[in-house]
């Protein structure tokens, strides 16, 4: 039996349920009484709101925005070709579109770290969707005389989706524990590979659908403008650190947070070792389809793009590899860091470790491959990112574990922050300028095209070592991190004063 918060009775629930109030409280079991009447109308729809408001639903439909986030990132990408030759621009021109959009991106993220640890985190979700939405769709009506102007547009778009995927992983850190908690949070950053293979997707199919790539910019807004919605009606709030049955208060001045962050090696390796795959996804992300296309060119199976619209092939293909690769990865990683931790403590930074590095090996060999066999470097492709990909989840969940609750928000935001002003704010605009560097030899080849833009490239290996590096260091402190985290939260359960970073 259970009752609404008004005092009527809920069809359906058994008789030792217990259902979450609208204030947001979890009434005690009630017996059924003379005194209780059947709900009317509206007071079901509430109740029936109010059943929609679990941690799965939560965590699904937070999972979900975080694809159209990934997704209206990558639509730009699977229609760049088109883009240069509609506003005639280099390659380091183009590259400075994700570089805008990832510097206004990693700036705002402290920012929406600090609200997401002392404000409403569903309100500043929603609002932050609503806004790249509306600049989404209003950046595909600028004209190709105002380049200018659209570059400064996906800075803005940055800017809103800063404040979702600096806040929304915390909310399921709080609704969830120990390898549940590494479940959800697999499936949330399941959407990082998916919603990007899927802007190159919607972005190719959009512009061959219409004639014109513009559209590809009117999709995504629509369903970011849904996914804000369910989030204002149907994610709760939970309280911080719920999910690690901290009671009592962990607030700390924001000065503190920082330095006991920067005093965390966990922390610190982790977030330089991201900042590594940022770098190479980055960089692949925007540059991979135009060097196929480039590839196939030299081998003379299709003639160089003179006007709109380009051929979008790559672009579909490179997708659906990113949004299976994707799926694999996070699927994998998930399921051999709960096996390895059967064997190991330290599973979570050695797994990654080792996928890293298994990583570079295929990547590099994209590159020699290329030039010969479109099919071959697809493979490569494949099994580089699947490694690759292995370790999104896990390394949100070593951030969980060596973080405390109340810090998690701002140590969300600056290890985004980190990656990006050392990985894909610059990767795309350093790639292009590499590029457009070495085409200057022989401006007129378009083998050397191919060529200069596939040495450019060959850096993305050698970083992604580097980051295996920084795991492998993370896994020597990965025990002492956690542990202090630990102690921490006890500390706070028994004595909520005794905190000390």
């Amino acid at each position: 039996m259970c009752v609404e918060s008004d005092g009527c009775e809920l069809e359906g629930c058994g008789s030792s349920d217990e259902v979450r109030t609208l204030s947001g409280s979890m009434s005690p079991t009630l017996r059924s009484s003379p005194d209780l009447q059947s709900c009317k109308p509206g007071q079901k729809f509430r109740a029936a709101l109010l059943k929609c408001k679990s941690p799965v639903a939560a965590a699904g439909i937070l999972s979900f925005g975080n694809v159209l986030n990934y997704m209206d990132r990558y639509t730009v990408a699977g229609v760049l070709l088109d883009i240069q030759k509609h506003f005639t621009v280099t390659d380091s021109e183009a590259g400075l579109l994700q570089t805008v959009f990832i510097c206004s991106f990693m700036v705002a993220a402290p920012i929406f770290g600090y609200l997401g640890d002392r404000f409403n985190r569903k309100i500043i979700l929603s609002c932050g969707i609503f806004f790249w939405s509306v600049v989404t769709l209003s950046s595909s009506f600028i004209t190709k005389e105002y380049y200018w102007l659209f570059i400064l547009s996906r800075g803005l778009v940055g800017i809103g989706e800063s404040s979702y995927s600096s806040i929304s992983p915390t909310i399921i850190g709080d609704l969830f524990t120990n390898n549940t908690r590494t479940m959800m949070l697999s499936v949330f950053y399941l959407a990082i590979p998916l919603g990007s293979g899927l802007g190159y997707i919607l972005g190719s199919s959009a512009k061959e659908a219409a004639g014109d790539w513009h559209w590809a910019l009117r999709v995504s807004p629509v369903l970011g403008i849904t996914a804000g919605t369910l989030i204002l009606f149907f994610v709760p709030e939970p309280k911080r650190g719920s999910g690690d049955h901290a009671v009592g208060r962990l607030k700390t001045p924001w000065t503190c947070d920082m330095k006991a962050l920067a005093k965390n090696r966990s922390y610190v390796f982790s977030s330089l070792a991201s900042a590594a795959v940022s770098f190479a996804t980055g960089a692949f992300g925007v540059w991979i389809p135009q060097y196929l296309f480039r590839a196939q060119v030299v081998q003379k199976s299709v003639v160089p793009c003179t006007q709109e619209p380009c051929s979008s092939k790559d672009s579909l293909i490179f997708g659906a590899i990113t949004c299976v690769t994707g799926l694999l990865g996070v699927l994998i990683g998930a399921a051999t860091t709960r096996l390895c931790r059967q064997k190991t403590e330290r599973a979570d930074p050695l797994v990654c470790a080792v996928s890293m590095l298994g990583s570079a090996i295929f990547i590099c060999l994209i590159f020699v491959v290329a030039k010969k066999s479109i099919v071959g470097a697809y493979i490569c492709i494949f099994i580089g990112e699947t490694l690759l990909f292995l370790n999104w989840a896990i390394t949100a969940d070593i951030l969980m574990y060596v973080v405390i609750p109340t810090r998690r928000a701002t140590a969300v935001a600056f290890q985004g922050f980190t990656s990006h002003i050392l990985g894909d704010a610059g990767s795309p605009y350093l790639i292009g300028l590499i590029s457009d560097g070495l085409q200057k030899s022989y401006p007129g080849s378009d083998l050397w095209k191919f060529l200069s833009l596939g040495y450019a490239l060959m850096l993305c290996p050698f970083v992604i070592v580097l980051g295996g590096m920084f795991f492998l260091a993370t896994a020597l402190f990965f025990l002492d991190d956690r542990e202090k985290a630990e102690r921490q939260l006890s500390q706070a359960t028994t004595s909520p004063s005794s905190i000390k970073v």
